[in-house]
């Protein structure tokens, strides 16, 4: 993540915590509008339009949440109220006896929830010493994340980020097809599996991952980017038989 994406989110989040929640929208959407991977962002978001009155957009925000994190306790409960604010009833039982069914586990077994929160405390701890180029550290403090909740895609795609830029390429590699194994449909996972491709010297499978995301995705602006990069750039297999 680049320095003026973490300043959005710094500033979202802080904006948040203090309940402002009109300057945290203005950081946290912006944020979302270049990043999709943080669940607790959509979260946020949720919490913010349900204050604003605005059911369906905070419907769609935890939904989002959901989609990233399917044991995100807190996202599921405030969903399964927004649910029941918009007359969605059965749907609101659902979610929220999904939510009690996570939660009952067997005697001394840590709650999902407070698994979830440490989680993403060790994340962020991660963030910190990526941000200073510490990948081992980093890297270090994602592993624990994710030996709480190996199902937080999010987590493990900075995992790989780290482990790219540490340049540990094919363990990087490996991070991503799990990724997508676990969740598919997480299209900034498979934005950053062709990166660490073709960090890795795959080009032709970085523009095939890359391809697939317009796929999915028609318009995708990171895929065109990516693409339209390395498109731009001279095959090197090519250009030695050219010489």
């Amino acid at each position: 993540m680049d320095e003026a994406l973490k300043q959005l989110l710094t500033l979202g989040r802080g904006y948040f915590d203090k309940k402002q929640y009109a300057q945290a929208e203005h950081y946290l959407s912006q944020f979302v509008e270049q990043n999709q991977a943080f669940a607790d962002v959509y979260n946020m978001l949720g919490i913010i339009h349900h204050d604003q009155g605005q059911f369906a957009r905070a419907q769609r925000a935890f939904e989002s949440a959901l989609r990233l994190n399917p044991a995100y306790t807190e996202a599921a409960l405030n969903l399964a109220v927004i649910y029941n604010d918009m007359g969605k009833y059965q749907e609101a039982k659902e979610v929220y006896q999904a939510a009690l069914a996570r939660q009952s586990n067997a005697p001394g077994e840590m709650d999902p929830f407070v698994r979830g929160k440490i989680a993403n405390m060790y994340a962020d701890i991660g963030d910190v010493f990526l941000s200073s180029g510490a990948w081992e550290q980093a890297i270090s403090e994602y592993r624990r994340a994710l030996a709480l909740c190996p199902q937080f895609v999010d987590i493990r795609m900075k995992l790989g980020d780290a482990l790219r830029d540490g340049g540990q390429r094919e363990e990087a590699v490996a991070e991503f097809e799990q990724i997508l194994e676990q969740n598919p449909g997480f299209l900034p996972g498979r934005i950053h599996y062709g990166i660490a491709l073709y960090s890795a010297g795959r080009r032709a499978d970085a523009v095939r991952v890359w391809d697939e995301v317009l796929v999915r995705s028609p318009g995708n602006k990171s895929a065109e980017m990516y693409l339209n990069l390395v498109r731009d750039q001279k095959d090197p297999a090519k250009a030695e038989e050219a010489g």
